[in-house]
């Protein structure tokens, strides 16, 4: 059984690994952009702001958590909206931040065992809201790090993800419009500590992923494309998954391109990165 203040611990420390990144930017630094089409600093964590305000009605008040989606003039951009909506100088942003995340832990705490909470398209529990906001946080944590130019070190909270990763694997045909596979699948994947593998699926299954498990977390978040990570596919079923995995829900991801052209592999063993010119092209 997952252990629900130990899910709380690990999201605390996940936040405050992206808090520190953000606490001492300058007011220029929120407006730098990240890989997200359109969203700067400000953005990713505003939305994550956001995202824990209605995860905290969704615990404490259904029904306020259900006007957020019927009053939302555009269905389509309520993510987008939502992330807009909670922008504010840098100090605020920051404050709301944090009050909205101690808040939302309170909540969850607080939700009598067993009790399912509405989210969108689904229901979900409070161990498994949990789960997702450590998933969302790290992943908006990569692009925020990525547009400061530094290197996160993983660790071994990325369990959670890979864990969310695994489980959402009919989610993500199914989003996709694709037929939700039969056929099992096993997953091993090395911890970022080092020394330990994590198995997920039946171990005699035939369709098989194994690789890093912060390449599968970046993959499953979409925060990479599948050419630029060490994961292999053994199946059919384990090669589709690999086009498609998303462990958020919502409509399918765009994802991101690849960083290197698959197609442009010399002889040496040198990439060219995509958009790169090739010889005898004009750059």
């Amino acid at each position: 059984m997952v252990d629900l203040p130990a899910l709380l611990t690990d999201l605390a420390a996940e936040s405050e690994q992206l808090d520190a990144l953000v606490a001492d930017l300058p007011a220029q630094g929120w407006d730098r952009p990240t890989p997200a089409p359109g969203w700067t600093i400000a953005h990713q964590i505003a939305h994550l702001a956001w995202t824990d305000h209605v995860a905290r009605l969704a615990a404490t008040d259904p029904a306020a958590f259900s006007a957020t989606i019927t009053s939302a003039p555009d269905p389509a951009r309520l993510v987008d909206a939502g992330a807009e909506s909670f922008l504010a100088p840098p100090a605020a942003l920051l404050d709301r931040w944090r009050s909205g995340r101690s808040t939302l832990a309170a909540a969850l705490a607080a939700t009598p065992a067993g009790e399912k909470l509405p989210w969108y398209g689904t229901r979900m529990s409070p161990t498994s809201m949990v789960t997702a906001r450590i998933m969302e946080t790290w992943a908006h944590g990569e692009d925020v790090a990525e547009a400061l130019g530094v290197d996160r070190p993983a660790t071994d909270r990325l369990r959670h993800v890979a864990y969310l990763g695994f489980r959402t694997l009919g989610h993500s045909f199914a989003t996709h419009g694709r037929p939700v596979p039969t056929a099992p699948v096993r997953v091993e994947l090395l911890a970022p500590s080092g020394g330990t593998t994590w198995y997920f699926g039946p171990p005699d299954a035939v369709d098989r992923v194994t690789g890093p498990a912060l390449d599968f977390c970046l993959l499953v978040t979409q925060r990479r494309h599948r050419a630029d990570l060490a994961l292999a596919s053994t199946g059919p079923v384990a090669d589709e998954w690999l086009d498609v995995a998303q462990a958020f829900a919502g409509a399918p991801g765009a994802g991101r391109p690849p960083r290197v052209d698959p197609a442009s592999d010399r002889a040496d063993g040198t990439v060219r990165p995509v958009g790169a010119p090739t010889e005898g092209a004009p750059a």
